[in-house]
């Protein structure tokens, strides 16, 4: 199998040569293993999927070590986080960087035990699904903002993205795209998988309903996060239904995208939206078996909204960046008493905010960024240029600060 570069191999080489441990958090199949060993060949490698390498981890932690000397690669690490104690003894008796590199699929239930036992030793990369970028091999790195200089340079590296909802359908894990795999053989594996040997040692369901539970989020990808409507469709309860979405994103599986908060939105919804990070398993759960079918579909616009925001992210993750502070959405009344007002996306940087419509259509009107003029209502803050990501064929200015830009520029 040929290997596909990754975009944050520069950056995950220096977190490694500079810190002591690095951590790679990212879901089950989307190359994080590969990658590291592709990067780090020299490393002894152990994987804590191995039942009998788990325990030894935890009843003879020192033997554990002395089996599996520095430099050490250990996957899967929020399997058995006892572990992290004894790594943090390692690190600190040693002024040698990159010791350990860690895996795991779990990602915020394992920052819990990061932040406990490795403060201030770890340097945390986040590796999603493969970006368009990667797929057709662009050497751009830098994350998405539409400011005239990012624009600029964007323009200087584009390529065609020919077939985008063939892309979208097959959606963003490496093994599609490095051998022949049939797209549902691989996702029923991927979702059995899933089920067997993550979410079972998180939850405690039975397969058919939280198939089932999968499968209503899939549906709602790009809509409010509604928990009660969830739960009334699939037949448990409210609590459970939190705690399930809760594991779907610790595992990477979805995003929750926060509302923009300020004082004087005052007429804001304060729900956050729900979007599945891998548009080819949302289009496996809910049926959409060809990208013809999607591409005509009523669910269209929000599976092509959701892969724009999946796309968006990955720029950052991809640089080493941390968006969770820096994107989020608008939903409110502010602008008009009577009808609701959305912007799909709101990037956040240096005190300015840059709208985001995302819309399918290859024909924008200005009439599409109306709602920006809201965030001119926000003390201390500036509003930059809005952008239109759309199907459209090239670069388009509809305002002065209103472009209508192809997704080839993300």
């Amino acid at each position: 199998m040929a290997y596909i570069e990754r975009a944050i191999s520069d950056v995950l080489k220096n977190r490694v040569k500079n810190s002591k441990c690095t951590l790679v958090a990212g879901a089950r199949q989307v190359g994080k293993s590969t990658l590291i060993e592709h990067e780090f060949p020299e490393y002894h490698r152990t994987t804590f999927d191995d039942q009998l390498t788990r325990l030894q981890a935890r009843e003879e932690p020192k033997l554990f070590f002395l089996n599996n000397p520095c430099p050490l690669i250990i996957d899967e690490v929020q399997k058995e986080a006892s572990v992290l104690e004894e790594i943090k003894q390692i690190v600190d008796n040693s002024q040698k960087r990159g010791q350990f590199i860690l895996t795991g699929s779990a990602k915020l239930e394992l920052m819990k035990g990061v932040s406990e036992s490795l403060a201030g030793r770890v340097s945390i990369c986040e590796l999603s699904g493969l970006s368009l970028r990667e797929i057709y091999q662009v050497p751009f790195y830098d994350h998405f903002v539409p400011t005239e200089q990012y624009i600029s340079e964007r323009e200087k590296k584009l390529k065609p993205y020919e077939d985008i909802w063939e892309i979208i359908h097959k959606g963003s894990y490496p093994e599609l795209y490095d051998t022949d795999r049939d797209w549902q053989d691989f996702y029923s594996s991927y979702v059995t998988t899933y089920l067997e040997r993550d979410i079972h040692e998180l939850i405690s369901a039975d397969s058919i309903t939280f198939t089932k539970f999968l499968t209503a989020v899939a549906a709602r990808t790009g809509e409010l996060l509604n928990y009660a409507n969830i739960a009334s469709e699939i037949g448990v309860s409210e609590p459970t239904v939190k705690s399930w979405i809760s594991v779907l994103e610790r595992t990477g599986i979805i995003y929750i995208l926060q509302p923009y908060s300020a004082s004087a939105l005052n007429r804001a919804i304060k729900t956050p939206k729900i979007y599945f990070r891998d548009t080819g398993l949302a289009c496996y759960l809910t049926k959409w078996l060809t990208a013809d079918a999607l591409k005509n579909s009523a669910v269209a616009g929000s599976m092509f909204e959701t892969f724009v925001i999946s796309e968006i992210l990955k720029s950052y993750s991809n640089e080493g960046m941390d968006y969770q502070f820096q994107v989020f959405y608008y939903r409110g009344k502010d602008k008009s008493k009577t009808g609701e007002n959305e912007i799909d996306l709101i990037i956040e940087e240096n005190g300015i905010l840059y709208p985001v419509e995302i819309k399918m259509t290859g024909n924008p009107k200005a009439s599409m960024g109306s709602a920006n003029i809201i965030l001119d209502k926000i003390p201390e803050k500036k509003r930059g240029m809005g952008v239109i990501l759309c199907m459209i064929g090239r670069k388009t200015y509809l305002r002065e600060n209103l472009v209508a830009l192809p997704v080839e520029y993300i």
